[in-house]
């Protein structure tokens, strides 16, 4: 594994760095709300022809932004969903963290992930989970795996985050409040609908 990997939006003003991290659980997601927010950033090119989206999930505390956190925005698809992050200056999609600041996870999105830096086969191994996989498009769905296995990973690493205290580092938070550091916008039902929409 590299010392690090770099992050980056599209048009490079929010850049940030993930220091080596173990374990890391990469996975694709086929869920219809992953598909919905990318198209709602107007980023539906994220998505594989199967409608999936390629995240690598890591403790939060081990990525820092470098440059241009200004530009980071955050929706929510629903007043309880997961606080989903892009770039507002050219809307690539960043990742998602749950709601609770004391959870050490984020899910990065291959998206500030991809091309002209480490691999990600290099950083973070192979695809080894596939979930949500009855929100791809078509009647021949993909195969769910590795869903207990990259469930566990996730899990150890949130508790382990507790444990130690590591989830005071995400940068997705601000310290003295323990809000996020980005106002979450809530879809309203017709933007929710739109987003959902299939083209």
């Amino acid at each position: 594994m590299p010392e690090s990997h770099p992050i980056q939006c599209r048009c490079g003003q929010l850049r940030g760095l993930l220091q080596p991290t173990r374990p890391s659980n990469r996975c694709v997601c086929h869920c219809s709300d992953c598909q919905a927010f990318a198209r709602h950033v107007g980023s539906p090119d994220t998505l594989d022809s199967r409608g999936g989206t390629d995240i690598v999930q890591v403790p939060a505390s081990h990525f820092t932004f470098t440059q241009g956190r200004e530009q980071l925005a955050c929706i929510r698809l629903t007043d309880k969903g997961m606080l989903r992050w892009y770039a507002s200056c050219c809307r690539t999609p960043i990742g998602n963290t749950l709601a609770d600041r004391k959870a050490d996870f984020v899910g990065l999105i291959h998206a500030g992930l991809g091309p002209g830096r480490p691999s990600l086969d290099e950083s973070f191994g192979p695809v080894r989970m596939r979930v949500g996989v009855d929100g791809a498009p078509g009647a021949d769905k993909p195969k769910a795996a590795g869903v207990f296995t990259g469930m566990a990973k996730v899990l150890s690493f949130i508790v382990k985050g507790r444990l130690r205290g590591t989830w005071r580092a995400s940068p997705f938070f601000d310290p003295q409040t323990d809000l996020p550091i980005a106002q979450p916008q809530v879809l309203s039902t017709q933007e929710l609908a739109a987003a959902k929409r299939r083209g």
